[in-house]
């Protein structure tokens, strides 16, 4: 017997009790085509195929219905429409959704939102990509526009980890506790991050983590909140390439080192402040700085609000009190709170180690309650 080689292909199994029907509503409602009958003489398997793209199925005869689940991708169904669903026959859901890859940006939806930081880590981190544990500081996500997360690895060493690439508008990492070993493209060498330090991961750069201490936590916020993460099988990292300038999706490269960093006196009257960077890499879309107390006889700030799309403070160390609209709140390490724009809020009664870490979309809108509105430069 001679067979001939073909090229492999992926196909969608379909079990059906009437070969006829299926066929019908995959070439009337979809917009497939006949690729192969067999037999001719008495059908018990049609191959279809998507003139639309590389899918197929293979609608194959049997005793009784088996519903199974096709998600069809059209280029002209425009990013961010809803999907739009169609039952075949034999119970099948077919989803008919966009081919795009443009990031889409949910309609923000913001409210005051207080996250506290467990007592304990037990059952409050969800496992998540590569064996990380997650915890939400922002669980409503404001429409779906944003996510921040405390991101902990409790025992440290070798991360199971890839090459891979996000697909965002907006998203940095920032290391509250312990170390890091990262690689990312075109930026050299794997490299440690300590506490304090941070990166700015523009869209779709390739990186991977590499290894970390035990009890490592990272606090990670991006924008949307739901996004691609890409695994990568053709870049491999360390590039051979340095490109420390290059461009990503009209963003820069930020790795922001905490030691030596400069520090000046802040609009957040009562601290100082070190910046990150990431506002002059963003091209001002977001901004990140490191606010330290100062060791003033009153121990309160001044009165602030903003009027931008997204702030947000998150404990780094030491202890305050946050009054925010009726409530007045005692804050720790870990602890979180984003701010509507309009909200007027004040830290007061701080220890001598508080720090926060204070993010902005775009970069510097917080500003005085006192003063008028506008973006401070």
């Amino acid at each position: 017997m001679t067979t001939t080689p073909h090229a492999a292909s992926v196909e969608a199994v379909l079990v059906c009790t009437d070969l006829n029907a299926m066929t019908h509503f995959f070439i009337d409602e979809i917009g497939f085509r006949i690729a192969t009958i067999s037999p001719a003489d008495d059908p018990r398997e049609i191959v279809l195929f998507d003139v639309a793209g590389a899918g197929r199925v293979r609608l194959r005869r049997g005793d009784v219905d088996v519903a199974g689940h096709v998600l069809v991708r059209r280029a002209h169904v425009p990013a961010g429409s809803p999907v739009k669903q169609l039952t075949a026959p034999n119970g099948t859901i077919v989803e008919i959704a966009s081919a795009s890859l443009d990031v889409v940006v949910p309609d923000n939806e913001p409210s005051l939102t207080i996250v506290k930081a467990p007592e304990t880590t037990d059952g409050e981190f969800g496992v998540g990509r590569a064996g990380m544990g997650y915890r939400d500081l922002l669980p409503d996500r404001w429409g779906g526009r944003f996510i921040a997360s405390h991101i902990l690895i409790a025992d440290g060493g070798e991360v199971a980890d890839y090459v891979h690439f996000h697909r965002i508008r907006f998203q940095m990492i920032f290391v509250a506790a312990g170390w890091v070993e990262v690689v990312y493209e075109d930026q050299g060498e794997p490299f440690r991050m300590e506490a304090g330090d941070c990166v700015l991961q523009p869209p779709e750069i390739r990186h991977r983590v590499l290894r970390s201490s035990p009890g490592l936590e990272v606090i990670e916020i991006g924008c949307p909140a739901e996004h691609d993460t890409v695994a990568e099988h053709t870049v491999t990292l360390p590039t051979s390439t340095i490109d420390r300038d290059r461009d990503f999706g009209g963003q820069q490269f930020v790795r922001h080192i905490a030691a030596g960093a400069k520090t000046v006196s802040s609009v957040c009257g009562g601290f100082a402040e070190r910046d990150t960077g990431i506002g002059a890499a963003t091209n001002g879309l977001a901004g990140a700085r490191v606010l330290t107390a100062s060791d003033s006889m009153e121990r309160t700030g001044t009165a602030l609000t903003h009027d931008g799309e997204f702030a947000m403070n998150v404990v780094l160390s030491g202890s305050a009190t946050l009054t925010v609209e009726t409530r007045n709140e005692q804050f720790g390490p870990r602890d979180a709170v984003t701010f509507p724009a309009g909200a007027e809020w004040t830290w007061s009664q701080w220890s001598s180690d508080f720090e926060l870490l204070d993010v902005t979309l775009p970069d510097r809108t917080v500003r005085s309650a006192g003063r008028s509105v506008g973006r401070l430069v």
